[in-house]
């Protein structure tokens, strides 16, 4: 997701198209991006080194926030990374 402090103009328009097709309570939208990726194992350094991923190349720092989600699927671990364009939060 985009940072708060940066325009999201894909989401303003989102927004007023939401209130002209009869949402008029719909405040604001935040257009972001989505990821699910699958590893294997369980290596105790595998959350500190997808982190990093995140932080060195999925996002970018300076207008984006992740947040890291863990979750087990089918017997392995998944990890979810959600990041906003213009804010990636690191949680």
């Amino acid at each position: 997701m985009p940072k708060a402090a940066v325009l999201d103009p894909q989401g303003n328009a989102v927004r007023d198209a939401m209130r002209h097709l009869g949402m008029p309570e719909v405040r604001s939208v935040r257009i972001g991006k989505y990821m699910e990726i699958d590893v294997d194992g369980q290596n105790g350094d595998l959350e500190a080194r997808l982190h990093g991923l995140c932080r060195d190349l999925l996002s970018n720092p300076v207008i984006e926030d992740y947040e890291l989600q863990a979750s087990e699927v089918r017997g392995s671990a998944s990890a979810k990374a959600t990041a906003r364009q213009a804010e990636v939060r690191s949680e």
